[in-house]
């Protein structure tokens, strides 16, 4: 075999070599931007405990009262309500990982972002537990639970939760968790334990590979990696002190294998007793429902269009559910006169109801939330799209879901009152945590007389096209702006160049959730019939880069759908190893989608071209 070119062989080592570098670099940056709890002198232990805290600790973990008198000081001085501590002997590979997740300098102000921490120990106002829910109780929690419980916190004090590095304090535990352990805390912080170890092992592959093929590069990249541990977390004044450092360093190349080896056997073992009890239970209600077949989820097909009435109707596309993979075959026809494009014949109620079901809440719940909470730019360029417009003392966020887009916003608007209307449970659960003031539980059109007037700016934000009437839900809007007031919605583009590239496999499709597809000149053309003004419209900033990466997504999931599924049939070892096989080959695919959808991305800003589009319009005052 005729070995790889001298100049191949260089650029790999020194890529690899220089991303080691920068990791290292960058933690140590992380590191000495935690803020270090003061030692306070012992006289302190005899000072009565501050009111309105509670220090939660893992098991094992003894804090002492100068190190809660610190944290309680600290925290109040800064305004943080939340706020986890480092033990200062924290094992070496779980302090590195956490400074992987987390950037000190940008963590507080992350509206959006995951709560992290160390799973030692965490102090907490007693307002955030109560309106959290999470007040523990019994036994000390394991890591994993105290992980997951800074994990929901961080969502009831948004902007207040913060770390500390406790001199002080003990974590009692000088290596990393293994197998079992090590999945339940990955699995408490949101993180795929399966696809984590399988990244860990190419890259040990990669690492092995530079390092015996090539030379001096090779040698410093893989010496590096070895090195890390103490070059990031042992030199002169770090605030950490490692107990497991000389051997985390000294072995770790083989630590981290073995970690990887047994994580990744762990992950693939199935869930807990409660787990699988839970989804018996789910799948035994799914087959009962569906002996009766889903054709009666679906209305009588309607002859006309929807928008204006026109009969020259055509079919733009027909496509299973590629999103969960619940049975049933649904039909998207565009109309010849206008353009818009709709579910025909379209869900019925019961039918909405079934095919939303777990994938916002339950089963999917946790997924979901992930990703709208990975929407921060998103969300920050629709609140930005008013600056030049309005100064609003109020805003109703319509389809909020969990409230996301409310909570980014606020960073835009620190002085505006947000509410939200959605269908389901989540907008409760938005009041809350606080991301939005009031919320409204119910479908729009139901609260139009009760606040008819009341908010200066009304947002949809991929909302219409799951209602069944949008023209219904923009009367809605009307009704409830005050004269003067503002509508900002952003929609899927049906006339996306990508639309008819992609087929049944484009994203913004997402059936069959979605039931309308309005071209911008409709929606133009409905505003101005309800007395708005357009004022302006966005393409390129609206696109939400996801054409290459959603269709190789949904091609996977049409190939091989989850085999645990509780719609669909018993898992069978073979289903399983499909599945399996079907997702480690597209890991090639979803790469080359993510370079194809980032210069998609960059096209479309460039052009004013992407799958979606924002309008902001005016009510005029009459």
């Amino acid at each position: 075999m005729t070995p790889p070119p001298l100049s191949r062989v260089r650029w790999t080592s020194a890529v690899l070599l220089a991303a080691l570098a920068a990791g290292t670099v960058r933690a140590g940056r992380r590191l000495r931007a935690i803020p270090v709890l003061p030692v306070t002198p012992p006289a302190a232990a005899g000072v009565p405990r501050p009111a309105g805290w509670r220090l939660l600790t893992a098991r094992g973990v003894e804090p002492d009262a100068a190190t809660f008198l610190a944290a309680c000081a600290l925290a109040e001085g800064e305004g943080l309500r939340v706020l986890d501590l480092l033990p200062a002997d924290l094992a070496a590979e779980r302090a590195l990982g956490l400074l992987r997740l987390v950037d000190p300098a940008r963590y507080r102000w992350d509206r959006l972002g995951e709560g992290r921490g160390a799973g030692f120990a965490v102090l907490v106002a007693e307002e955030v537990l109560a309106r959290a829910g999470a007040d523990p109780v019994g036994p000390r929690p394991e890591p994993a639970e105290l992980l997951a419980l800074t994990r929901r916190l961080k969502e009831y004090a948004a902007d207040a939760t913060g770390l500390a590095i406790a001199p002080g304090l003990s974590c009692g535990a000088p290596d990393e968790p293994r197998g079992p352990a090590r999945v339940a805390e990955l699995r408490a912080q949101g993180l795929p334990p399966g696809a984590l170890a399988a990244a860990q092992l190419g890259g040990l592959a990669l690492l092995a590979g530079v390092a015996l093929r090539q030379g001096r590069w090779g040698a410093a990249a893989a010496g590096l990696y070895w090195l890390q541990p103490y070059l990031a977390l042992g030199g002169p004044g770090s605030p950490l002190r490692p107990a497991d450092l000389a051997r985390a360093t000294a072995a770790r190349p083989l630590r981290s294998l073995g970690a990887a080896l047994r994580t990744a056997a762990a992950a693939g073992r199935d869930g807990t007793g409660e787990d699988r009890a839970r989804d018996s239970t789910r799948a035994a209600a799914y087959q009962a429902e569906l002996r009766a077949g889903v054709a009666h989820f679906l209305e009588p097909r309607r002859p006309d269009c929807p928008w204006c009435g026109s009969g020259r109707l055509s079919v733009r596309v027909r496509v299973p559910d590629l999103l969960q993979g619940k049975p049933g075959l649904f039909t998207l026809e565009q109309c010849g006169e206008c353009g818009h494009v709709f579910q025909n014949p379209r869900l019925t109620p019961e039918g909405l109801e079934f095919y939303y079901r777990d994938f916002y809440d339950g089963r999917g719940g946790e997924g979901a939330g992930t990703v709208f909470g990975r929407l921060g730019a998103a969300y920050r360029g629709r609140a930005e799209m008013l600056l030049p417009h309005a100064d609003p003392l109020s805003w109703l966020d319509v389809g909020t879901g969990h409230g996301h887009f409310c909570n980014a916003a606020r960073a835009v608007w620190p002085r505006t009152r947000f509410d939200g209307l959605d269908m389901g449970d989540g907008v409760r659960e938005a009041e809350r945590r606080g991301w939005v003031e009031t919320g409204y539980q119910g479908q729009f059109p139901e609260f139009a007389s009760k606040l008819a007037g009341q908010y200066e700016v009304v947002s949809m934000y991929h909302y219409l096209e799951h209602t069944r009437d949008p023209l219904a839900e923009l009367d809605a809007a009307a009704a409830v702006l005050a004269p003067g007031g503002f509508l900002t919605i952003e929609l899927p583009d049906p006339e996306s160049r990508m639309a008819r590239l992609l087929g049944p496999a484009w994203l913004p499709w997402f059936q069959p959730q979605h039931q309308h597809l309005v071209p911008a000149a409709n929606l133009r053309e409905a505003l101005a019939d309800r007395g708005f003004t357009v004022l302006a419209e966005e393409h390129g900033p609206a696109h939400q880069g996801n054409d290459f990466f959603g269709a190789v997504a949904l091609t996977a999931t049409r190939l091989a759908p989850d085999p645990d599924r509780p719609w669909g049939p018993p898992a069978t070892a073979g289903a399983r190893a499909l599945a399996r096989a079907v997702r480690l080959a597209a890991l090639p695919a979803f790469a080359g989608a993510a370079v194809l959808d980032a210069l998609r991305t960059a096209a479309a800003h460039r052009t004013d071209g992407g799958n979606a589009y924002r309008m902001l319009a005016r009510k005029d005052v009459l």
